[in-house]
């Protein structure tokens, strides 16, 4: 998302308005900054859809997030994300 950076309504940028997501998923937003948000991604597929894939993804998280990764799959991921240096650490 480090090109999508047009302005809405107020000057407010994608990046400004995303700054608050965490409390905003939590519940714990002001009402002010929920209505930003939400009208903001009336109009916004790409913010939308980061809102999105990060409310799934928490959501995920407190139903399986105790699961423990197999060590094979740990392996792969880290080897991705290029953190190959860390694999040994986190085992």
């Amino acid at each position: 998302m480090d090109k999508h950076t047009h302005h809405h309504e107020g000057g407010s940028s994608c990046h400004e308005l995303l700054e608050g997501l965490s409390l905003y998923l939590d519940g714990d937003a002001e009402e002010s900054l929920c209505r930003e948000i939400e009208y903001h991604m009336k109009d916004c597929e790409n913010c939308r859809v980061v809102v999105n894939t990060l409310a799934k993804t928490v959501e995920l998280y407190h139903e399986h997030g105790k699961t423990q990764m197999p060590q094979e799959a740990k392996q792969r991921l880290f080897i991705a994300l290029d953190l190959g240096d860390y694999m040994s650490s986190s085992e």
